[in-house]
C-alpha cells in the first residue's frame, strides 16, 4: 500500500513539473529569423546581437516585455558581408546591451550538444 501511495505521489509530481510553463528564452532561432524577447522588467539600450561573433545587427532600444525580430540575412560583418543562412552554420548567438543604469550585460544562447560531434554522429561506425 505504501509503495502504491509513493508511486501515485511521484506521478503527480512528474505531471506537475511537465505542466509548468517553461521560461521563454531571450534569444530564439526560428528558421531564418532570430527573435529577442525582453522579459527582464527593464528596457535594454544600445542592443547588439551577434551570430558567430562576426555578424551583427543592432537596435537602439528593446522595451520591457517586448520582442525584437531580425531576419538572419540582415546580420552583417564590419566589412559588409551578410550572413548566408542557407550556407552557414550558427555556432554562437549572443546579445550585448546596457540596462537602465548604463551597466553593460551579455546574454549567450545555450545550444544543446556539440554542433560538430552532433553533425558527425554515426560516421565511421564502431571502433
Amino acid at each position: 500500500m505504501r509503495t502504491r501511495i509513493l508511486a501515485i505521489a511521484a506521478a503527480g509530481l512528474a505531471l506537475t513539473a511537465a505542466c509548468r510553463s517553461r521560461p521563454v528564452e531571450a534569444l530564439q532561432l526560428n528558421g531564418s529569423q532570430l527573435t529577442v524577447v525582453n522579459h527582464s522588467g527593464a528596457e535594454w539600450r544600445d542592443v547588439e546581437v551577434w551570430i558567430n561573433r562576426q555578424f551583427r545587427v543592432t537596435t537602439p532600444l528593446i522595451l520591457s516585455n517586448q520582442a525584437y525580430h531580425a531576419a538572419l540575412d540582415h546580420f552583417v560583418t564590419g566589412y559588409g558581408q551578410r550572413f548566408n543562412f542557407s550556407r552557414m552554420q550558427i555556432t554562437d548567438v549572443r546579445l550585448n546591451a546596457k540596462g537602465p543604469d548604463g551597466a553593460p550585460f551579455e546574454i549567450v544562447k545555450q545550444f544543446q550538444g556539440n554542433p560538430l560531434s552532433d553533425a558527425l554522429k554515426g560516421v565511421g561506425g564502431k571502433r
